[in-house]
């Protein structure tokens, strides 16, 4: 597919309605991570940041909003998605390509921050969505080993690359680095207080030299359970969802 018919498109807001993006009405949709992990990127303004798999747009754009003046880049293998990303940043470069297949054009560039939230589910030991473009977006094709490889190359000099993923799959993820990344720093995010961590956000730095960082748990959501419809987050992710605050760890 190559472009959204409009009726079945969505224009949402983002950050309080700092931000609105068109997303397709049904199939994947940006919900709460992408936001959580631009809110993690220490950008400043003249960096130049880099979105591996940036599907509409929601982290670079949220990450953008945050911290004027960057240069933003994304990298977007399905035709619709990387047609929607432009539209909703026109100051955003959105390439087209596989991200194991980047063009030269962007493989001889250096970026202060990678980011990316790579597909979530192993197809080997889950159940592929029906949906062609929800597939491509959750389903791992590009193994998560090629995501973390390919985010360190692009890297500048003591850039960092940032990722959230599934929780289960930190391992994955650690033993992905190359030898030079080095400064990682694990945030767990938990539902709810007493719960375990269902994702988490890594970030590592290219020729960092700290040591080894397991942050406290963000927990997302007020009290043990869900009793009552509306919004239960807590005030720190509510100003991060509502005002576009950073999130800092």
């Amino acid at each position: 597919m190559s472009q959204f018919d409009p009726e079945d498109l969505t224009h949402d807001a983002f950050l309080g309605g700092k931000l609105h993006l068109w997303q397709p009405r049904k199939g994947y949709r940006a919900g709460v991570d992408p936001v959580l992990l631009a809110a993690t990127v220490p950008a400043q303004a003249g960096q130049r940041v880099l979105e591996l798999g940036c599907g509409v747009g929601a982290a670079s754009l949220c990450l953008g909003a945050r911290v004027p003046g960057l240069t933003l880049t994304g990298v977007e293998l399905q035709p619709a998605y990387a047609a929607l990303a432009r539209r909703n940043g026109p100051d955003f470069e959105v390439v087209e390509a596989d991200l194991a297949q980047m063009p030269l054009a962007v493989r001889q560039r250096q970026f202060d921050h990678v980011l990316a939230n790579p597909p979530y589910f192993d197809r080997d030991a889950s159940i592929a969505s029906q949906d062609a473009a929800r597939e491509v977006a959750l389903g791992e094709r590009t193994p998560l080993e090629i995501w973390v490889q390919i985010a360190a190359k692009r890297l500048a000099p003591k850039g960092q690359a940032h990722f959230i993923h599934r929780a289960e799959r930190l391992p994955e993820l650690i033993r992905a680095l190359p030898h030079d990344m080095g400064s990682i720093e694990v945030l767990p995010i938990a539902p709810r207080m007493g719960r375990a961590a269902e994702l988490i956000i890594l970030r590592a730095r290219k020729s960092g030299r700290g040591a080894f960082r397991l942050c406290a748990p963000l927990v997302m959501h007020e009290g043990a359970a869900h009793l009552v419809d509306g919004d239960s987050y807590v005030p720190q992710i509510r100003a991060v969802l509502r005002e576009g605050a950073a999130l800092t760890f």
